[in-house]
């Protein structure tokens, strides 16, 4: 094709088109035949069970632990947030006449509930139970994941053998910014700078806990460390999460981030409830405008957990691209459509939606995906938005918007008390910023506990061999974990993103995207965060990269263009205050 007269006349969208359609097509396995295409149809459509049968098991698993507590002892130091939850949930268990003050109170592994538990239950013995019924979800019984893991690794690798690779993790990043040995360095220098910060967090967590009398501090397990460590928090920056909630209503974090949207980008949101039909009476339905007043795009808005029917954790997705081809009769462009889902706290009797920061974050995060999908200036629909985009390429403009959240004007501008309409006190704002980095080398090491992991599953693991999928996640939590997983830990049969998501081989693509977006951050801070005419122009730069050229330009291509070089991790250690770097392990 490149031969042929016509591809000079293709523009750069529609030469990435072609060059990306023949090798996904590779990839399906077009250019396989006879037994070959037949045995690799086949793993393709066995897979696709497994995964769906893997993701339904640990539904069902969340969904069937329920623990009622009846003794209000047994929940001591649950906020009210979480009280008014778990009474909630018992009265759609049968519980009618469960309140906040006198229970009874449902307990589930659902995320906000699970969450509550481990970080504010004072019963040690509670958390515990919480804890191991967390991470061994679907690892046993009817609902076990464990061969469902081993027969998705082994069909992935035979899948990879047969168009030519030697192993998942190659086909994977076939489609990626990254390779295989480059993301592996990547995530090692990444593991080396946070280790001693890991350390030290923990050997800070022992100190504090012998401060304070706790009995098991010589014997502090994975259930104390979230509870302990929030304690810890609180003595240190006496930043309360359930009195931060206060201050972060869901209508003012809209508002907020709209606001910031508009100054940034020149782009005006507003609702439209009613123009749309809606699966869910809380789904909230949005117009985007330019800043000549025309509608440039739409989206859908699903703020609330619903554990019966929805997933956990946080998505966006497109219901249309943009597109000239598929245009409504009489239109020139089918203008793009986008739905954000998130699962925090429903709102209690008349309290609005009380957001942890955490939450708030979140609803950014999800945001800069949808921004990128919205404001795309593709009009090749395969290439427009979030399509076409390299996979660890994808989280650049939502771990982007989080940044802001940070940003003294942003946060002051959405932090109003929901009852007085206060606004977030300096000294909290301060305290804020230098908790950014508490504990930043134990989550690095988390999440490059699931990045390391990943990888070593889709390159040296062998299916059925010697060691088994526990064994690996032992070994590599021995480099990435101060204190090792419980023997039982199954974690990995909740692994969704890997198993049953789009994650296999790609979890790096997290960090990888935490590096562009921390450098592409940068931009605006050597523009001068507070002079809002550099901030507006650098804004418009990155609308018009980052966010306007979508799939149609590599995605290397597309940093370098807005920010002038390649990408550098130097600025997401610094906002990690992981610098200099630390002596590996």
């Amino acid at each position: 094709m490149r031969e042929s007269s016509d591809w000079e006349t293709l523009s750069d969208a529609r030469k990435r088109i072609v060059e990306s359609q023949i090798k996904e097509a590779v990839l399906n396995g077009v250019a396989l035949e006879g037994d070959k295409r037949e045995q690799f149809n086949k793993f393709k459509q066995e897979l696709a069970r497994l995964s769906q049968k893997f993701e339904e098991n640990v539904l069902d698993a969340t969904k069937k632990f329920e623990k009622l507590i009846t003794d209000k002892k047994e929940i001591e130091g649950l906020p009210p947030t979480a009280l008014g939850l778990a009474a909630q949930t018992a009265v759609s268990k049968g519980h009618e006449n469960a309140t906040a003050e006198n229970g009874p109170w449902m307990i589930t592994l659902d995320a906000p509930s699970y969450m509550s538990v481990m970080q504010h239950a004072k019963n040690r013995a509670l958390r515990e139970e919480v804890y191991r019924a967390y991470v061994t979800r679907a690892s046993s019984g009817d609902l076990d994941n464990t061969e469902i893991i081993d027969q998705i690794l082994k069909l992935r690798l035979e899948t990879a053998k047969l168009l030519g690779y030697n192993n998942y993790a190659e086909v994977s990043m076939a489609t990626k910014m990254a390779t295989v040995d480059k993301a592996e360095e990547l995530l090692e220098q990444l593991r080396a700078a946070s280790w001693n910060a890991a350390v030290q967090d923990m050997d800070d967590l022992r100190q504090f806990c012998h401060t304070e009398g706790v009995t098991e501090v010589n014997d502090l397990s994975h259930w104390d460390i979230t509870f302990w460590s929030e304690r810890l928090r609180e003595s240190k920056y006496e930043i309360n999460e359930e009195e931060l909630r206060q201050y972060f209503s869901l209508p003012k974090v809209m508002d907020g981030l709209f606001n910031l949207a508009k100054m940034l980008f020149g782009i005006h949101i507003e609702a439209a409830d009613g123009l749309a039909p809606v699966w869910n009476e809380d789904v909230r339905f949005y117009r985007v405008k330019d800043s000549s007043g025309s509608p440039i795009a739409y989206f859908y808005f699903d703020p609330y957990s619903r554990p019966s029917e929805k997933r956990g954790g946080a998505w966006m997705d497109e219901v249309f691209s943009r597109s000239h081809v598929c245009s409504p009769k009489g239109g020139s462009l089918r203008l793009p459509v986008a739905h954000m889902v998130c699962n925090q706290m429903p709102p209690v009797g008349d309290k609005p939606s009380l957001m942890t920061f955490r939450e708030v974050e979140t609803v950014f995060h999800e945001f800069g995906h949808a921004l990128q999908h919205m404001l795309t200036k593709q009009d090749e629909g395969l290439v427009a938005g979030i399509r076409g985009i390299e996979w660890d390429a994808v989280e650049l403009p939502s771990q982007f918007m989080e940044n802001w959240c940070y940003h003294r004007d942003t946060l002051m501008g959405i932090a109003k008390h929901y009852e007085t309409g206060e606004t977030l006190p300096e000294d909290i704002y301060k305290k804020l910023l230098a908790a950014r980095t508490y504990r930043a080398g134990s989550l690095s090491l988390r999440q490059l506990r699931f990045g390391c992991v990943d990888l070593e599953l889709h390159t040296k693991y062998v299916p059925g061999g010697s060691e088994s999928i526990y064994d690996v996640d032992q070994r590599v939590s021995k480099k990435t974990q101060v204190i090792p997983p419980l023997l039982e830990d199954r974690f990995l049969c909740g692994f969704s993103h890997i198993f049953a998501g789009g994650y296999a081989a790609g979890y790096y693509s997290y960090k990888w995207a935490e590096v562009l977006s921390a450098d592409a951050f940068s931009a605006f801070e050597d523009a001068g965060l507070n002079d809002e005419k550099a901030v507006k122009d650098t804004g418009h730069r990155f609308r018009e990269t980052i966010l306007a050229l979508g799939g149609g330009k590599a995605p290397l291509e597309v940093f370098v263009e807005f920010r002038g070089r390649e990408p550098s991790p130097e600025p997401l250690l610094r906002h990690n205050g992981l610098l200099p770097v630390a002596t590996s392990a």
